[in-house]
């Protein structure tokens, strides 16, 4: 490959620094939202975590990879082709696995929207890559402008359902913490109940000594 051709990559070269650096962040802020799903019990099944919590992180450290194999030196487009191809295919048959997991799992029914943001849109995406991967070495400049633009829309795709499932946690553990509160109140409601029915001995001692005083 010659050099002129090479050349493409120092263009992507802030390009890719940008979204390497915002995948890396999201990743960190993802681990806080999996604590919360373990807090508030909503994640309560290893199958429910595959299907909609590591998708996410695994989409930003995808993003990270490519930013960093489209930043490395390279010699030739070929290597970086390559990797690149294997990569997104490796991606494409994750997210398709995506689908079994988000079927089996029974803590949350998905819908339509989790179906296309958690399976169906990866897929698309990860399969462009490994098609716009492969058109790297005959049609650089193309094939360049079609990776950067789905890079950033599973980019997209991650932020989307980090904060879906970090604003779905926040509600549920509202209503989990008003249930609670709600059966402590009709706990406490019962104990009262059950307190003024209780005759105690010093009252029944009392009502022994006044009829014994009436007599």
């Amino acid at each position: 490959m010659h050099e002129p051709t090479l050349s493409l990559l120092a263009g992507w070269e802030s390009f890719y620094v940008i979204i390497g650096s915002s995948a890396a962040a999201l990743t960190g802020l993802q681990f806080v939202v999996i604590v919360l799903g373990a807090e508030t019990g909503v994640l309560r099944s290893e199958v429910a975590s595959r299907a909609y919590a590591t998708p996410t992180v695994v989409h930003f450290c995808a993003v990270l990879l490519l930013a960093a194999v489209l930043s490395a030196p390279w010699h030739t487009f070929m290597y970086a082709e390559r990797t690149l191809a294997a990569g997104a295919i490796l991606g494409f048959l994750y997210a398709a696995t995506l689908i079994v997991h988000a079927r089996r799992q029974t803590d949350y029914k998905p819908v339509l929207e989790d179906w296309l943001w958690h399976s169906i849109f990866p897929l698309i995406v990860y399969a462009g890559l490994a098609i716009s991967a492969l058109m790297l070495e005959q049609a650089p400049d193309s094939a360049l402008f079609a990776i950067g633009g789905l890079a950033i829309a599973l980019l997209f795709i991650g932020i989307h359902n980090a904060w879906d499932s970090a604003l779905y946690l926040a509600l549920q553990r509202n209503t989990n913490l008003e249930a609670n509160q709600a059966a402590l109140r009709q706990t406490a409601a019962i104990a009262d109940a059950t307190m003024t029915d209780v005759v105690t001995p010093r009252d029944v001692s009392a009502t022994t000594s006044s009829v014994s005083e009436s007599r």
